[in-house]
């Protein structure tokens, strides 16, 4: 031995160049940061001395792990995690949840308060994709799937946002930073999908016609979506991404690791659409708040039970609402939405901080309650066969071979 960094730095003269299988200069050196005055340099020196280029094409170096407070793993201390433990208690998933969810540039903490919180994380991400492969039970895209321009204005909306995420995660693992793969995932997950399309559309899936337009546009939209997220996921929960890619309808690959990442479809970016949607989310966590304060008071138990009426002060806010008032009950999740009334006559009053000029006043919805879909409404009863059917119910349950 000459001398052990001067042995490593000549490593790519013996390993690549001798192989012609393999590619010289390196695509990549991996390593910890202690080793930009080792492995690193002493292979760029040498390389550079004796063909007048760098040994590699790129450099990629990661921090070390450490326990939870930050401190060095040590046997003597009692800090030390091992890997096998984790898979044995957690499962390899989590294992490998941990390792992308981490800023490897830094040094990376690990205790199992944290291996609990992407338990949970992990549980959030199975639990959408199992309600999204429940409600496709009975879709086949051969068949069933909707075209894009056919679809419910809030299908297209996820769709877009969909496009965005593909283009970042795809940009992320360009980038090697796993991290924000993680995050821009586990964010769509909860924020777009769980806490608003998904919660949106329980009433689309459960009490529309079962072959009905609007429910088989919604169905397409979650495929797609979650045919992505398989895809997407894939190199970090590989197990869980090949389950949910098994169940999927229609034809496809035998494993979703045998299938490139999604491309972002074009005719989903949908840019006026967005800016639409982003005005009306405002507009709907206003909502979610005259709401709270209503349940708060006592004046309703869920927003079923709620009738919202909204006076808008700010230029853009009342011709947008009277463009999509046929859209507010459902995405706002109450019973009855007047635009433009006295809310001061509601029982509760909230004026917006977020949006000046907005005030919502919230009151009982009128009518009755739906004993189908929950909805309340001034129609209920109307039937002598089915008294307890709205006028949306009604014909759904008609409509049912006897």
């Amino acid at each position: 031995i000459l001398d052990v960094w001067f042995d490593s730095g000549v490593s790519h003269a013996a390993v690549l160049e001798h192989r012609p299988n393999l590619a010289s200069p390196a695509d990549m050196y991996l390593e910890g940061n202690d080793q930009h005055r080792g492995w690193f340099h002493s292979s760029l020196l040498e390389s550079v001395g004796t063909r007048g280029r760098a040994p590699y094409l790129n450099v990629l170096t990661h921090g070390f792990v450490v326990d939870g407070e930050g401190k060095k793993m040590s046997k003597s201390v009692g800090n030390v995690i091992d890997s096998q433990t984790i898979i044995d208690e957690y499962g390899a998933e989590i294992l490998r949840l941990w390792v992308a969810s981490e800023d490897y540039t830094e040094d990376i903490r690990i205790s199992s308060e944290i291996l609990k919180r992407l338990v949970e994380a992990y549980r959030r991400i199975r639990n959408t994709s199992r309600f999204i492969l429940g409600n496709l039970y009975d879709f086949k895209p051969d068949t069933d799937k909707t075209p894009y321009e056919e679809m419910a204005e809030m299908d297209r909306w996820i769709l877009h946002r969909l496009q965005e995420v593909i283009r970042r995660v795809r940009e992320a693992y360009e980038q090697y930073q796993f991290h924000m793969v993680y995050y821009t995932l586990y964010n769509f997950c909860t924020v777009d999908l769980s806490a608003l399309y998904l919660d949106v559309l329980k009433d689309r899936l459960y009490t529309s016609k079962a072959a009905s337009p609007a429910r088989r546009s919604a169905q397409t939209a979650m495929k797609e979506v979650l045919e992505a997220m398989a895809r997407l996921l894939a190199p970090i929960l590989t197990f869980t991404a090949e389950e949910a890619w098994r169940y999927l309808p229609g034809a496809r690959s035998e494993s979703v690791h045998l299938e490139r990442f999604p491309e972002e479809p074009v005719e989903w970016l949908d840019d006026t659409l967005a800016r639409e949607w982003s005005r009306l989310l405002e507009v709907r966590r206003e909502v979610a708040r005259a709401l709270e304060t209503a349940r708060a008071r006592g004046l309703i138990g869920g927003g079923l039970e709620a009738r919202v009426s909204i006076r808008s002060a700010p230029e853009d806010v009342p011709a947008l609402l009277r463009a999509k008032r046929a859209l507010l009950p459902t995405l706002f999740i109450v019973s009855q939405v007047d635009l433009e009334p006295d809310p001061a006559a509601a029982a509760v009053q909230h004026d917006s901080q977020e949006i000046p000029g907005l005030v919502i006043g919230v009151g009982r919805a009128r009518g009755r309650k739906c004993q189908r879909c929950w909805v309340w409404s001034e129609r209920v009863g109307e039937s002598a066969a089915h008294p307890g059917l709205c006028e949306r119910c009604l014909p759904v349950v008609l409509a049912r071979p006897a």
